[in-house]
This record gives C-alpha cells, structure tokens and sequence, in this order.
C-alpha cells in the first residue's frame, strides 16, 4: 500500500518533470526565434551597402515570405494522384505501406486508437488487443458509412434528374 510520503513524492517528481519540459521548450523557442531574428539583421546589413537600407529590408522579407509560403505549400499539399497509382501498380505492397495508406484514409479514428493503445500499452495487453480490435472495426464502420453516404447522394442526384 503507498502512503502520504509516497504520493507526495512521485507528484513532486512529476510536476518537476512537466515543468522542466515547458521551461525547455520556452527557452529553446526563444533561442530559435533569436537566432532567426539576428540572422535576418546580418542579412539586411549585409546587403545595405550594395541595395540600401529600405530595399535590403524589402529583398529580406520578401525572401522570408517566399521561403514561408514554400514551406507551408509543401506542407499541405498532398501526393499527386499519379503517384498514387504508380505505388500502387509498382506490384507487392508492403503490409507497412498499406497501414500507411489506411491512416491517411482514417486519419482520426488512427489517431484515437494510437492514443488508447497507448495508454493502455503498459497495462494490460488484452486491453490493446481489444483497443486495436475497436479501434479497426471503427475505421471500416466509417468506411462503409462513407460508401453508404456516396451511394445515397448519387441515387438522389438521379432522381432529382429524372423529375
């Protein structure tokens, strides 16, 4: 049985723990942001004597937005579906690049599973059996409610055609 003592103490070690992550998550933000901000300034005096002051600033930020928006385009943008294809024609798929593709098609319901096998992990391993085993027959729940839904809108885009 634990006692006072115990608690108190593996709570202390655990506030200590969250508390040192944020601080070094805080200060290694704040180096990072640093960082970029004295490199953008021997940028812009770098290029002052050559361009000018307002046009070096100008060129700098412009470079920033630009590297920003390739950034965040290449981000977001998703696989080609000719890529698709040929991965997929490419012959043997791995059972690792067809998980792939099964998360990318249920993205939130891999996610919750992830976080209950997780947690669960270190408990009981017939609880992760059962969580994978929910967390599986959840996605091709949705899966089929999806192909259900497809199949209900192209009927009722026939019929309303037809009238």
């Amino acid at each position: 049985m634990l006692d006072s003592a115990q608690v108190k103490g593996a709570v202390r070690k655990a506030v200590a723990a969250i508390t040192g992550f944020i601080l070094g998550l805080v200060l290694l933000t704040a180096l990072l942001i640093t960082g970029f901000y004295l490199l953008i300034q021997a940028a812009i005096m770098a290029l002052s004597p050559y361009l000018g002051q307002a046009t070096a600033m100008a060129v700098v930020g412009s470079g920033c937005v630009l590297l920003l928006a390739a950034f965040f385009w290449r981000m977001t943008a998703s696989s080609s579906p000719a890529k698709r294809g040929k991965r997929k024609s490419a012959g043997t798929t791995s059972g690792l690049d067809k998980l792939r593709e099964f998360i990318r098609e249920n993205p939130l319901e891999s996610a919750l599973t992830a976080f209950a096998v997780g947690v669960a992990e270190t408990s009981d391993p017939r609880l992760k059996t059962l969580l994978m085993q929910g967390g599986m027959e959840l996605m091709k729940r949705t899966d089929s409610q999806d192909g259900e839904e497809s199949t209900d809108q192209a009927s009722q885009g026939g019929e309303t055609t037809r009238q």
